[in-house]
């Protein structure tokens, strides 16, 4: 099935997926570093999502983030190679030089377009609006530490199409332009800080699935 493509940035069709488990963007910029490393040591190794991480690196470099995160974490922390397939319960993270979107269950890469004064790269943006369109209700965004004001947009795609959204509390972020964006807009679920997104992410998870689960409940580590 196709969805209505509503990001001019995304020039093709894209096409729903038929994954039932929760896929979770989570963006961030300047101060980055810190706040996914005490999301990600946060999130219990069985939680049955998947998470995708979206950092504004610098294009020059290769970026450190897996070999960073998997220090913090026993999930798998894998750089997204085109086409990946997502699954639960694994960690994906954007490569330097890169654009991404979602589509049919699958992560796919462009080149990060040249720089141009008249118009900024918004990678968080892009992402977070295809995670929308492709994975409907199971897409959550989270906007962390940044400036500016990317992720706002992509969030209100993600809430349009019945998902749950998230920013860093303020007061915990290092540079605190991309949260404030965001629940200035009014498109924010719930702010926290970043170790207790993960917790309220199950919560809420369980709530919208019901009781469909209880037999696997008791294993979430809270």
């Amino acid at each position: 099935m196709k969805a209505k493509k509503t990001n001019p940035a995304i020039d093709k069709t894209l096409t729903k997926s038929t994954n039932q488990f929760p896929v979770v963007g989570i963006g961030a910029s300047a101060g980055g570093l810190d706040a996914f490393k005490k999301l990600l040591k946060a999130i219990p190794e069985n939680s049955g999502m998947a998470y995708v991480l979206v950092q504004h690196l610098d294009p020059r470099h290769e970026s450190m983030l897996p070999e960073l995160l998997q220090k913090v974490t026993n999930i798998p922390v894998m750089e997204i190679a085109d086409d990946v397939k997502v699954q639960p319960d694994h960690i994906y993270i954007i490569p330097s030089n890169k654009m991404m979107i979602a589509n049919d269950g699958k992560l796919e890469l462009t080149p990060r377009p040249a720089k141009n004064k008249n118009e900024r790269n918004l990678p968080i943006d892009l992402f977070f609006t295809s995670l929308a369109e492709v994975h409907q209700s199971h897409a959550i965004g989270v906007v962390l530490s940044g400036t500016a004001t990317d992720g706002t947009l992509g969030l209100k795609a993600i809430k349009d199409h019945g998902g749950i959204t998230f920013a860093q509390d303020e007061a915990s972020a290092a540079y605190e332009g991309m949260p404030h964006s965001a629940a200035q807009a009014g498109v924010v679920d719930f702010i926290l800080s970043p170790e207790k997104i993960p917790e309220k992410l199950l919560e809420v998870t369980r709530i919208i699935n019901g009781n469909s689960h209880n037999a696997d409940e008791s294993s979430y580590a809270r």
